[in-house]
């Protein structure tokens, strides 16, 4: 079976033009620091505070382009710590998730729902999704080798679509759980 590099998705936001300019100012763009795998995906300049009811995450990357809704994409660890009950969803699944605080130089929006830790994943092409015998929201393991974690994380669900680039992603938590380096690669396991 064909390997696929596994990479490492730090907390982040994404937030709709309104919050941008709530945030950052009237007429703000977001300023592309670094492409991202992810076709027409960046990492951006700008960035904001998120404020839980416990404590805040300071400096957490905003991701561009913005989007339809407000999404804050934590650890199950950094949920926890700032007090906020996020559950493990896909991308874009929000309704009913966390609510938070989002902190800029220019305002402040209160979120009332949004934040999530990220349900593990595999971004495909339909032809990439054929070469693995896998289907759009289907669900899979993945054996992630490293020198002193080797792992299998089950109830990894695989997302295609024609604009996406293959790679895993897997936030903080999951990655120091499997000892993950710089270039780490997964591969699709039958259990």
């Amino acid at each position: 079976m064909a390997n696929f590099i596994v990479e490492t998705s730090a907390r982040h936001v994404h937030v709709t033009k309104e919050t941008l300019e709530i945030l950052f100012g009237k007429g703000k763009e977001l300023t592309k620091k670094k492409d991202l795998s992810q076709p027409g995906q960046f990492a951006c300049e700008e960035r904001v505070t998120v404020v839980g009811p416990k404590k805040e995450l300071a400096n957490v990357s905003i991701l561009g382009p913005c989007r339809k809704a407000d999404q804050i994409e934590l650890s199950a660890t950094d949920a926890r710590s700032i007090g906020i009950a996020a559950p493990i969803r896909e991308s874009g699944d929000v309704a009913g998730s966390g609510a938070c605080k989002l902190v800029g130089p220019c305002g402040e929006v209160e979120v009332k729902e949004g934040v999530i830790v990220a349900k593990r994943h595999i971004h495909m092409t339909p032809a990439d999704a054929e070469a693995f015998g896998v289907e759009n929201g289907e669900i899979v393991a993945v054996k992630i080798e490293s020198a002193d974690r080797t792992a299998i994380l089950c109830d990894t669900v695989v997302r295609v679509s024609p604009s996406y680039a293959l790679a895993m992603h897997i936030d903080t938590d999951e990655s120091n759980a499997v000892g993950a380096g710089r270039e780490q690669y997964g591969e699709i396991v039958k259990l």
